[in-house]
């Protein structure tokens, strides 16, 4: 991204900054042709890339100035303050854009939760059973109407949920 950055003039680079942070807030995204560096395809994907990340990475993290700097090492000085100023500047708006991108993900979230523990003695089939059972019961929202979701499951229904949340949550974290 250095090399990228340092061939433009400060101007253009705060304005390719702002564009980046508009194509990252769901507007128009920079076009290679507004500016007067030379840069081939590959070059203009890296570039965009880099800064779209930049601003995910230190807005979602809530990066200090000095981390950013620090993640900008290799930019002249200028060409950083340029990028800090925007991220400064626009920090909020990135914000509401990936919280937005993260709730479009499903519109359904969780209110409240409540469990039981049973321990199934027998069946109409099975006279002996010995079989532990989680009734779960999830009170969900979907657009403003509020609704029970009751299940029952073994141990082994129970892991795969729970495998299931657990590799959900690694995706949501990406996106942060």
């Amino acid at each position: 991204m250095a090399v990228s950055l340092n061939r433009l003039p400060v101007t253009e680079c705060l304005k390719l900054c702002h564009k980046v942070v508009d194509g990252l807030c769901g507007r128009a995204p920079p076009c290679r042709a507004d500016y007067s560096a030379p840069w081939s395809p590959e070059d203009w994907l890296q570039l965009l890339s880099s800064l779209t990340a930049l601003f995910r990475l230190a807005v979602g993290n809530n990066s200090s100035d000095e981390e950013v700097l620090a993640g900008l090492a290799d930019v002249g000085s200028s060409h950083a303050t340029s990028v800090l100023s925007v991220l400064a500047a626009r920090r909020e708006e990135i914000r509401d854009a990936l919280l937005d991108r993260t709730i479009s993900i499903s519109s359904t979230t969780l209110q409240d939760f409540d469990w039981q523990l049973k321990l199934a003695l027998s069946s109409d089939k099975i006279s002996s059973l010995h079989t532990p059972l989680l009734s779960l019961i999830l009170d969900v929202r979907e657009n403003r109407a509020l609704q029970s979701v009751a299940m029952e499951m073994d141990r082994e229904e129970l892991n795969t949920l729970i495998a299931s949340l657990e590799a959900a949550n690694k995706v949501v974290l990406q996106l942060k």
